[in-house]
């Protein structure tokens, strides 16, 4: 950001940020990064992502929020916390670089979606050989040598100076060609996309409201290529109304007339906030608007975050108890020797045969079969005694 503010650090303006606006960026990361990993899981999850282009093109969109919001707001919410910058200089000119870095991305990547859509919509035939895979790929790669291409000079925009002793991270670059560097990130991160996704999505919504007959318009895949539209439509304006405010500021201090009070204080602070609240926006829209992200959202939300319960349950019940209960007396006498006790307890495994080790099957198999020939030939001994008892108590029955 341009300039600084001459405030005083006991002013009741910074004590009030240093306590607001934490709570604001702690909730732009916990939202952001629960939010933009559900994403991640839904489209990876279990190799069931379909590789569309608008897929690839959401999921490059859900990396860069995530590594905004990873890399950039945790660094960021410590300016209103604390006197200086205690992350070194690596860090105050990785993390401003990595702010513009993913911010070209974002824009970059929903204006390739604009044109996406527009081209799904308008000819769906004839765009099937441009709408590839392998070509969205393509233009991923594209998307991020592009950002880090004109997000490169910050990594020199930004240094550590000692202010009455405190290393603060401020811009160091002389003020022309500051403005230079602001401008062009204007035009080329902000305006450009937003006249391209303009323009794409006026003449998508056109199409669809007058170039479509009754019957294509009631279609099941006209309604969910219109859904999906609708979803993109509404992200890209997201991300212009809340990185707006961030280059009005901007320009306002290179063009207008920008004096630095309380009044002008709270607007930087409040533009800051809602393009770092830009990063956590997408997943909501996902949720609110496609009843197939809503189910996919469930199931990933359910498998991570009750994962380790299932596991526990399953380690519980690897196998099944099988209790062995006295018989008669005299086969308790004759056993106990054998099976150490009244009663003896014995894990049956129910897990399949393929997973476990062979050896170990193995020496189970061959214990389990000498139980089984134990408890045969006790029962035989035991058949044999009452065979006896029973012939001796007819022999002295007999006169």
């Amino acid at each position: 950001m341009p300039g600084g503010l001459n405030i005083s650090s006991d002013s009741p303006e910074l004590r009030s940020a240093g306590i607001i606006v934490p709570i604001i960026f702690s909730l732009i990361f916990l939202v952001g990064t629960v939010g933009n990993g559900l994403v991640l899981a839904v489209l990876l999850w279990n190799g069931q992502f379909k590789y569309s282009t608008t897929n690839l093109f959401i999921l490059n969109l859900a990396v860069a929020d995530l590594c905004f919001i990873i890399c950039c707001v945790p660094f960021q919410a410590t300016i209103y916390t604390l006197d200086g910058w205690l992350f070194g200089a690596f860090a105050c000119k990785a993390v401003h670089f990595l702010i513009y870095f993913t911010m070209y991305a974002s824009s970059f990547t929903l204006a390739a979606v604009s044109v996406d859509r527009y081209l799904a919509i308008r000819y769906p035939l004839k765009s099937r050989d441009l709408r590839t895979s392998r070509n969205a790929g393509v233009a991923i790669v594209v998307i991020w040598s592009l950002s880090l291409f004109f997000a490169g000079p910050y990594l020199s925009y930004y240094q550590i100076i000692h202010y009455h002793g405190v290393p603060i991270c401020v811009p160091i670059w002389e003020d022309q060609r500051r403005k230079v560097l602001d401008i062009l990130t204007f035009v080329v991160g902000y305006l450009l996309p937003v006249t391209v996704v303009s323009l794409a999505y006026s003449r998508t919504i056109k199409f669809l409201w007058t170039s479509v007959d009754p019957i294509e318009r009631i279609s099941e895949s006209r309604k969910a290529k219109s859904k999906v539209t609708k979803m993109i439509v509404t992200v890209a304006i997201l991300f212009c109304l809340c990185w707006l405010p961030h280059h009005l500021v901007i320009l306002c201090f290179w063009f207008g007339h920008f004096p630095f009070n309380r009044a002008t204080y709270a607007f930087r602070l409040a533009s800051h906030c809602l393009s770092y609240t830009n990063s956590c926006l997408n997943p909501i829209v996902y949720a609110l608007i496609s009843k197939h992200f809503r189910k996919r959202f469930k199931q990933a939300f359910t498998c991570l975050f009750f994962q380790n319960k299932i596991r526990k349950k399953k380690k519980k019940r690897v196998g099944r108890k099988v209790h062995m209960v006295n018989g008669e007396r005299g086969f308790a006498n004759r056993t106990g020797a054998f099976y150490g006790g009244n009663t003896e307890e014995t894990q049956v495994p129910e897990e399949n045969t393929r997973k476990r080790d062979h050896e170990g099957a193995s020496c189970a198999r061959a214990w389990t079969q000498q139980v089984q020939d134990a408890m045969v030939s006790v029962q035989k001994e035991l058949l044999e005694e009452k065979i006896l008892a029973t012939a001796g108590h007819s022999l002295d029955v007999i006169p």
